[in-house]
């Protein structure tokens, strides 16, 4: 076999891209995997992993030229020293902000399976049905029933750790022991559950870390340092988890610093042959061909790819005949909570640094609940205790201020609330044919924000918070309605949605490209609506399903 020939190939090494080369290797195709930045090694190259604040120069926090060289990053927490160079550089890569859009992107191998939240959520008919219930966007082509088998696959594959809580909402899943809530975490829970009746319910998170060791992996050691890479394997990544499973059956070629810059396209057969590469180094340009694609680039940039192939067919690109190319582009909207001080445990403390947090699945627009906006959302957060390093005004320096120190400080709980954005046709993203990056490559322009809808839902958000937070005994209750700019909650979505009908959606129910079955989207770009819980798991669901399809295709000779 040519070394530029392939059974399939992959762009990108993400959370949807590795999941599509371990799929694909193990049912026996010669893949290759394109990543457009360096590559990052298992371990070897987490060289922050083991590092404390007093270790870095600037003691991990951001530096004044970090902040003029990162205009977009430097928005929120992603800008510090201690993981600098896991994020893009927004002077390379820039984008243009027609409405302001925070995005945060990792470039490497692994990309952001290496920095995520890891926050594990499988989706409900609830979810899958809302568009058509709503008459919003357009209906999704597939149910739970379709996705569960799924669901249930990549769970055991990447250890999810939570408890089963019967709420079908949210439904339940394969899980490992669940990590513990902390003492005052479990006393607001109760007191909460009791007042709503269970109408409203504080759970412990459901996470990609693991509790149980898995071959290979060692359980999470709550260190609280998953950014940083887990040299134990501890949370679920390319680079602990689907990497190693797709090179051991030594079917997989991974090319680092390659920028697919378009899926070449035979009009004549209606398929893509192959794909058009960029060496991130050399600035050389390369083919590589396969019978079968996974876009897995991430959404935005899935979408910039598709729009810059088969130009000479569709003025849009590949998948724009429908006209919903680019279009439909949705995220979390947060920035929305409530906190306040916790008194009675000052004699209690807690384990670790658990890598972890609460869960308080959605409950508006369900249940014969009603509001003004439509769907829902749901909160993150905790409980812990003031460290060494918080401010006593009243104490200097000298003794009593390090004895103050040595104790813990006062305990405080505080909730996020994670918002659905309707898919709204107007909310996209187009190619800026007047700015280019370090490569030389037209930027994407994004035209996004989230409306009235979501303004109305936010207004619940806060007062949610602050009314649960306090009902559970929480005192000085504050809540908060900060910057709710879409990008900030890193989920991107849409931009290539699935459907029923080539006329109204980019991909079909099995992530094919109506255009061009032979190639499958399978990172969030297919998604046709939000939800509001965290959405890698059921892109992974989706990955594996869409993989499995593709092999059965394959056999038949329909690709």
């Amino acid at each position: 076999m040519p070394n530029n020939t392939y059974d399939a190939i992959v762009v990108g090494s993400g959370i949807s891209g590795g999941w599509a080369a371990k799929e694909l290797t193990e049912k026996g195709l010669k893949v290759l995997m394109l990543e457009r930045g360096r590559d990052i090694e298992h371990v070897k190259d987490y060289v922050n992993a083991n590092k404390e604040a007093w270790d870095y120069p600037h003691r991990g926090e951001r530096t004044q030229q970090m902040i003029k060289d990162y205009p977009a990053l430097k928005r929120d927490y992603p800008l510090n020293e201690t993981n600098l160079d896991y994020w893009a550089s927004d002077k390379d890569s820039p984008y243009t902000e027609i409405k302001r859009f925070d995005w945060f992107r990792g470039y490497h191998v692994g990309g952001r399976s290496l920095m995520w939240g890891r926050q594990s959520y499988r989706w409900s008919d609830f979810d899958f049905e809302a568009n058509l219930k709503d008459g919003i966007a357009i209906d999704w082509p597939v149910r739970y029933k379709d996705i569960a088998p799924w669901y249930d696959y990549v769970e055991k594959f990447a250890g999810i750790s939570g408890s089963k809580d019967g709420l079908p909402q949210l439904p339940d899943g394969h899980f490992m022991p669940a990590m513990d809530m902390n003492i005052v975490e479990k006393d607001v829970s109760a007191r909460m559950n009791k007042h709503y009746h269970s109408n409203r319910k504080m759970i412990i998170g459901r996470t990609a870390n693991i509790t149980e060791p898995l071959p290979g992996r060692t359980n999470c050691q709550y260190r609280d340092k998953c950014w940083l890479g887990c040299p134990f394997g501890a949370y679920f990544s390319t680079q602990s988890s689907t990497l190693p499973a797709a090179r051991a059956t030594g079917n997989l070629t991974l090319r680092p610093w390659s920028i697919v810059t378009k899926i070449l396209y035979d009009k004549d057969k209606k398929r893509a042959t192959g794909v058009e590469v960029m060496d991130a180094e050399d600035n050389k340009t390369y083919v590589y061909n396969a019978k079968i694609i996974f876009l897995n680039a991430s959404t935005l940039n899935s979408a910039w790819v598709l729009m810059n192939s088969a130009t000479d067919v569709w003025e849009g690109g590949l998948g724009s005949s429908s006209g919903e190319l680019g279009h439909n582009i949705m995220d979390h909207h947060l920035g929305v909570g409530a906190s306040g001080m916790v008194e009675g445990f000052e004699d209690k403390y807690l384990f670790g640094r658990r890598a972890n947090g609460i869960y308080i699945p959605r409950y508006r627009n369900l249940f014969g609940d009603k509001r003004d906006y439509l769907r829902g959302f749901g909160y993150q957060g905790g409980a812990g205790r003031d460290g060494w390093g918080r401010n006593i005004p009243e104490l200097n320096i000298g003794g009593e201020f390090k004895d103050a120190l040595s104790e813990p400080g006062a305990w405080s709980m505080g909730i996020g609330g994670f918002g659905e954005t309707l898919p709204y046709h107007e909310n996209k993203i187009t190619l800026d044919k007047t700015k280019k990056d370090k490569w030389g490559l037209n930027v994407l322009a994004m035209d996004i924000e989230y409306k009235e809808n979501e303004k109305k839902m936010r207004i619940d958000m806060q007062k949610d918070a602050e009314e649960m937070l306090t009902i559970a005994g929480v005192k000085n209750v504050n809540g908060w309605t900060g910057d709710g700019t879409l990008g900030r909650g890193i989920h991107e979505m849409g931009s290539a949605r699935m459907g029923k009908d080539a006329k109204t959606s980019v991909l079909n129910s099995f992530n094919q490209v109506w255009d061009a079955p032979n190639v499958f989207v399978t990172d969030g770009s297919f998604m046709a609506s939000a939800a509001c819980q965290n959405p890698s798991l059921t892109y992974m669901a989706f990955t594996a399903r869409a993989a499995d399809h593709a092999i059965t295709e394959l056999k038949k000779m329909n690709l």
